[in-house]
């Protein structure tokens, strides 16, 4: 069973639909997939209040766990508190922060006001993660992501490194732009042993962090 807590639709820079998307998923063997579309203020209140729609729709008629969350991405560090209790007022289940990848010009300071944010659930592609950012995600226990989305993978093996040291919690998601980046079945275990973890933290992974996370966010 795939547990996905990443990805992103027309609603932002996706090629899916939200229930495009979802249908996807379930045909792929998803047991949950989150739709966390690149917010702001400018759009954080229309994309939950679309993606809820489509998320109830799915829930419905099929048997897959829709989720219907944000990826709040190049804001101000300093202003993610706000924004991140902002979307969960909105009904966002779940907030994630685009974290400081190595690829794209995130402001400095933004893993760390994210990590010490309690409205955030996870931080997504950390990049170059420093010993306090890992210190602040287990003290406040923010889930840390090991991404499948090319570039951003590129920092994977020292994510994870970090994360084993510091014993953090990792996901590892798709951060899927289109039904083509999902996952298919064991591609999840391929990235976390190309991250250098071993098939049973894998397995610890994508059975005991997945679910408890996904209890987390929905309780």
């Amino acid at each position: 069973m795939i547990y996905d807590f990443h990805t992103h639709t027309f609603l932002s820079d996706g090629v899916n639909s939200p229930i495009e998307l979802i249908r996807c998923a379930y045909a792929y063997g998803y047991a949950a997939i989150a739709i966390t579309d690149h917010v702001s203020y400018s759009n954080i209140e229309q994309i939950i209040k679309a993606v809820k729609k489509d998320c109830e729709l799915a829930q419905k008629y099929w048997d897959i766990k829709a989720i219907p969350g944000v990826e709040l991405t190049h804001v101000p560090a300093k202003s993610i508190y706000d924004m991140a209790k902002y979307a969960k007022e909105c009904g966002a289940l779940l907030v994630a922060v685009h974290g400081q990848t190595m690829v794209e010009p995130v402001e400095e300071g933004t893993n760390l006001q994210a990590l010490g944010c309690p409205y955030v659930d996870f931080l997504a592609h950390p990049g170059l993660l420093t010993d306090a950012e890992a210190a602040l995600a287990l003290k406040n226990g923010i889930y840390i992501e090991i991404t499948g989305r090319k570039g951003h993978s590129l920092s994977n093996g020292h994510v994870a490194q970090k994360g084993l040291e510091h014993g953090l919690k990792f996901l590892i998601n798709s951060d899927s732009h289109s039904h083509n980046d999902l996952f298919r079945e064991g591609m999840q275990e391929k990235i976390a042993m190309g991250a250098g973890l071993t098939p049973e933290y894998a397995g610890i992974i994508l059975s005991e962090n997945n679910k408890n996370f996904i209890k987390k966010i929905l309780s």
